[in-house]
């Protein structure tokens, strides 16, 4: 009786540290999901690909630069025409935050070479990223820079 007891015991501890394992990757698949789509979205900013930018960009998205803010359509013009060319993207540091299975916060520290009225100029930003899933698809819906030094520190 105690062989049987201590036996079910083990099973117990396996199953639930089973499931908390199953948990926690599901969890680490999502967040690795949207690093993988912001880190694509760079590259799109970079490559002008306003088509793919459109199909990420919720239409009732906001953008948050240090010149203003602006939704959807105002950024996919500004990309488009190159009046912020946003050259390469270092990423430094990336952190995600799941709420859900739906909605994700993610955080980049990014040194930042855009091509602005004429110039090229280098920042450091946080930049905020909110992403939510519409069906099969995540949607962008708000991307806000904050500019930080160059020693800033993401929490994770």
């Amino acid at each position: 009786m105690k062989i049987l007891r201590l036996n079910l015991g083990i099973l117990i501890v396996f199953f639930f540290f089973s499931g908390i394992q199953e948990s926690i990757s599901q969890d680490t698949g999502l967040e690795k999901e949207i690093m993988e789509l912001s880190k694509n979205k760079w590259e799109w900013m970079a490559e002008k690909n306003v088509d793919k930018l459109a199909v990420l960009f919720h239409d009732k998205s906001k953008f948050v630069h240090m010149s203003g803010s602006w939704k959807k359509d105002r950024e996919l013009e500004i990309i488009e025409s190159g009046s912020i060319w946003y050259k390469q993207a270092d990423i430094h540091d990336v952190a995600v935050e799941l709420f859900g299975d739906d909605t994700a916060v993610l955080w980049n520290r990014i040194t930042l070479v855009a091509h602005v009225r004429g110039n090229d100029v280098s920042n450091e930003f946080t930049v905020t990223e909110f992403y939510k899933k519409e069906g099969n698809d995540w949607k962008l819906l708000d991307l806000t820079f904050s500019k930080v030094r160059d020693t800033h520190k993401i929490e994770h």
